[in-house]
C-alpha cells in the first residue's frame, strides 16, 4: 500500500489504527536515547585493558629515549605518528598528534586562519566575507565551528558518490571569499556512504581561486566497518593531491576516539610540509606539547594498525547487530509506503533517514512523547535549517540491542502517524 494513493477516508481509517498504537507506546514510559553517536557501554569496556599498560613502575621514555612526563615533542612522539600514519594512510613525518578531540584541531585551524591567515595569506578576520561549501546532509559539529565564527555556510547536495562535485567545482574556481570544504568522506555522518574514486580524484584536481582554500578531510571512520569481510574502499586524499599537483589543499584529521576512549584518545592532523611548518609557528606558541603520556599509552595498548583492526572488529560485533535489526524493522514497517527512505551503511555510526516533506520535526518531537530521543531534525543542515523539513539522523550505537528494536519499531509508527496525518491535511486542503 502506498499512502499517496489511498482517499481520505482510506488515510484516517489507517491513522485511527496507527493512532492507537501510539497511545500503546506512550504508556510503557519508554527511555530510550538515540541522538548522538556514542559507543555503548560495552564498546567502553573494550578499551578497559588500556588502563593496565602504564602503571607506577613503567618506564615512560619512548622509543628515542625521551621521557614522556615532561615537556616537550611539540608534534607528538614518533610512535603515535607513526600508529596514526598507519591509520590514515599516510608518512609519519606529515603527521602532528594533538589532544583527545578531532573536533578540537579543526576548530584551532579555522580559528588560526581567521587570526593570522593560511601560509602567509590575508586573516580572515581582515576579510569582509568568508564563505564555506557544507554538503549536507552533514555532521552538524562541523557546521557549527563555522557557524561559530560568522562563516556564510553554502549547501553541497549529497549523492551516492560524495558531494556534488559539478558545483564545488564551480563555486570554488569563482568565489575568493569560499575558502574550506567540510568532507567526511568514509562512512559520512550522517549517510554512511564513502566517497567515490572519482569523487577524490576531483577534490584533488580543485582550482579554487582562493589560494587559503583547504578541504578539512575528517576521516573520522577510516575502520569502523560493520562489515570487515567488504569494507568500503576510500583513495588516499594527501597522496592524490600530491599526484595533481595539489599538495597544500588538504588538511586530513583522525583520531582514537571512537577506537579507544571516546573522551580520552589522540587526534591528529595530516598535511603537507608547507602547511605543517605554517600550522607549527603558531602551535609552538599555543603549547609546549599534547599529553605524550596518552600517546604512549594508545602505543603500547594497540602496537600497530593490526592491533588497532582487532579492536575495531570486536567494535563491529557489537554495532552490527543494531544496525541490521534497526534496518530490517525499518523494511518491515515502512517498506513500500512511500513515506521514506533510509540508508544501509556499510559502517560508521548512524542511519540517515529521509521522510515525508515537512514531517521530520514533528516526528522527533512526536518520538520525544513516547520517550524517544534524537537528534534535532535539521541538525544536518547549517543553521540547522533542512529546506524539505524531511532528513532524521539515527543513532542506534549507544542502546542495547533491544532498546534499538523498541525505539526504530516507535519510531516507524511516529512516522506512519505523522506523515498520514500530513497527507490528511495536504488533501483536504488541496
Amino acid at each position: 500500500m502506498i499512502y499517496k494513493d489511498l482517499n481520505i477516508e482510506e488515510l484516517e481509517k489507517e491513522l485511527a489504527k496507527v493512532n492507537e498504537e501510539f497511545n500503546r507506546l506512550k504508556g510503557l514510559n519508554l527511555s530510550i536515547n538515540m541522538s548522538r553517536g556514542q559507543p555503548s557501554q560495552e564498546q567502553l569496556d573494550l578499551s578497559m585493558p588500556m588502563m593496565d599498560v602504564l602503571n607506577s613502575k613503567a618506564d615512560l621514555r619512548c622509543e628515542d629515549g625521551i621521557d614522556c612526563r615532561n615537556y616537550g615533542v611539540l608534534g607528538g612522539i614518533n610512535e603515535a605518528k607513526k600508529l596514526l600514519g598507519d591509520l590514515i594512510e599516510v608518512p609519519a613525518s606529515n603527521i602532528i598528534i594533538y589532544g583527545n578531540s578531532s573536533i578540537n584541531v579543526m576548530y584551532d585551524q579555522v580559528a588560526r586562519s581567521f587570526a593570522k591567515g593560511v601560509m602567509g595569506s590575508t586573516p580572515w578576520c581582515k576579510l569582509d566575507k568568508v564563505k564555506w561549501l557544507c554538503p549536507v546532509p552533514g555532521y552538524d559539529r562541523h557546521f557549527a565551528i563555522t557557524e561559530y565564527f560568522g562563516i556564510e555556510m553554502i549547501n553541497i547536495p549529497m549523492s551516492q558518490d560524495g558531494p556534488d562535485m559539478d558545483l564545488v567545482e564551480k563555486l570554488v574556481s569563482e568565489d575568493e571569499s569560499i575558502k574550506g570544504i567540510w568532507c567526511v568522506p568514509k562512512y559520512s555522518n550522517p549517510s554512511g556512504i564513502t566517497y567515490s574514486k572519482e569523487v577524490v580524484k576531483r577534490f584533488a584536481h580543485l582550482k579554487p581561486k582562493a589560494k587559503d582554500f583547504r578541504i578539512y578531510w575528517d576521516n573520522a571512520y577510516s575502520v569502523h566497518h560493520l562489515y570487515f569481510d567488504n569494507p568500503d574502499y576510500l583513495d588516499e586524499i594527501l597522496n592524490e593531491c600530491k599526484k595533481a599537483g595539489n599538495p597544500d589543499i588538504v588538511y586530513k584529521f583522525t583520531s582514537t576516539s571512537k577506537i579507544s576512549f571516546p573522551g580520552s584518545g589522540i587526534a591528529a592532523l595530516a598535511a603537507s610540509d608547507a602547511n605543517l611548518v605554517d600550522i607549527k609557528k603558531q602551535l609552538s606558541i599555543q603549547t609546549i606539547g599534547f599529553d605524550k603520556v596518552n600517546q604512549l599509552r594508545q602505543v603500547r595498548y594497540f602496537k600497530n594498525l593490526d592491533g588497532i583492526k582487532e579492536q575495531m572488529r570486536m567494535h563491529a560485533n557489537i554495532l552490527r547487530p543494531k544496525f541490521e535489526a534497526a534496518e530490517e524493522i525499518l523494511d518491515a514497517n515502512l517498506g513500500g509506503l512511500g513515506i521514506g527512505n533510509w540508508t544501509k551503511p556499510h559502517g560508521g555510526y548512524f542511519i540517515s533517514y529521509d521522510g515525508y516533506n515537512g514531517t521530520a520535526k514533528e516526528i522527533v518531537a512526536k518520538c520525544k512523547e513516547i520517550g524517544i530521543l534524537l537528534t534535532d531534525a535539521g541538525a544536518a543542515f547549517p543553521y540547522h535549517l533542512d529546506p524539505n523539513d524531511s532528513n532524521i539522523r539515527i543513532a542506534p550505537s549507544a542502546p542495547q540491542l533491544d532498546k534499538v528494536k523498541e525505539a526504530i519499531y516507535a519510531f516507524c509508527v511516529v512516522s506512519k502517524m505523522v506523515t498520514l496525518q500530513k497527507l490528511i491535511n495536504e488533501k483536504k486542503e488541496g
